[in-house]
């Protein structure tokens, strides 16, 4: 049996190669891949070789937002059938190491995590037709979830994790700045968990079109309309909650101007060093929190998906066939067009 996986060499040099998926061992199961979602991660390896100091060193098959379908199991496997949908967990902490053991599994001095070149071998990912994988991380579909569906569930557990940081959201002001996947994500959760007003900001109108579908009460355009914030910056502030998913300086200065004293803003986006107004963070004692990756939201957002507390797929702009890998590649990088775009792995879709 052979399977075709989406393999980065270099910089804008993604290949559709074909290799060898192996069997299933103890505790592992063979999976039938069938949707997986280009992430901004993915965006960096491909057009900058990198983000940061993590830089792709060598052939890495990308993808760590997937889904499929169990074709076969390992020995030793329970609580999966063949045939059954289940989403792939894309984190594995080591379990051992210090922060493992304090209940901090998101800081594992050991992780793996699928499609990353953080490590050396590189971890690679799920972006194939057919993949082994241990059976723990298989997290079983509701049985009206669609493979799409299924393979939202890794950014909806970031945004999951995120609004934990966030503490309690109900009756509450939020601002979400930047309208990628995860801000539209962050305002989808903001509004299942019953917040009063949802501002979402964005440089682009594509992207605020889908934010308004999945929860938003407010869209701005800030290139359209510079001087929208300055109201919400009137009085120390209006915002209880700010969802920071940009990692701009612009947008977290403007978080800042807008969240009211003792608000908390929650810093979704990465990006180098920024400059941060810290004057006015100290004299309105705003919280600047951190987020990252998730742990038991995983199987959280399965099952938000599941009840349809979280309408994913309305976030799901494009989905192109394994053999269109090219341009998948183009129109997820281009955000006046696209917000998720997914890669159709099994082979009838071409």
């Amino acid at each position: 049996m052979t399977t075709r996986v989406a393999r980065l060499h270099a910089k804008h040099d993604i290949r559709l190669e074909t290799t060898e998926p192996g069997k299933p061992g103890p505790g592992e199961v063979l999976l039938a891949m069938g949707a997986g979602g280009i992430c901004g991660s993915d965006l960096h390896y491909f057009h900058d070789g990198g983000f940061g100091p993590v830089r792709v060193k060598e052939p890495i098959i990308l993808g760590h937002e997937a889904a499929g379908t169990v074709e076969a199991l390992g020995e030793g496997v329970s609580g999966l059938t063949v045939g059954q949908t289940v989403a792939v967990n894309p984190s594995r902490p080591c379990g051992d190491c210090e922060y493992c053991r304090e209940g901090l599994p998101t800081h594992c001095l050991s992780m793996r995590f699928s499609g990353s070149a953080m490590r050396f071998p590189h971890e690679q990912g799920l972006f194939r037709e057919r993949i082994v994988v241990p059976a723990a991380q298989c997290v079983p579909l509701g049985a009206h979830t669609t493979l799409g569906e299924g393979a939202c569930a890794e950014p909806l557990a970031v945004c999951l994790h995120a609004a934990k940081r966030a503490g309690d959201l109900k009756d509450k002001r939020v601002l979400v700045t930047g309208a990628g996947p995860i801000g539209v994500l962050c305002a989808a959760v903001a509004a299942s968990r019953g917040a009063a007003e949802i501002v979402v900001t964005d440089l682009q109108s594509a992207p605020l079109e889908v934010a308004r579908a999945m929860g938003a009460t407010r869209t701005i355009n800030v290139l359209e309309e510079p001087d929208a914030m300055a109201l919400y910056a009137a009085d120390k502030g209006h915002f209880h909650i700010a969802f920071e998913c940009s990692a701009a300086a612009p947008a977290l200065a403007s978080a800042i101007a807008a969240v009211r004293p003792r608000g908390r803003i929650v810093q979704v986006g990465v990006t180098g060093d920024l400059s941060i107004p810290i004057n006015m963070l100290v004299g309105k004692e705003i919280e600047l929190v951190g987020t990252q990756r998730f742990d038991e939201e995983f199987a959280e957002a399965v099952a938000a998906i599941g009840s349809g507390a979280i309408p994913v797929a309305k976030m799901v702009t494009h989905a192109f066939p394994l053999s269109e890998l090219g341009q998948a590649f183009a129109i997820a990088g281009d955000r006046s067009k696209a917000v998720k775009v997914h890669l159709r792995l099994d082979r009838s879709h071409g």
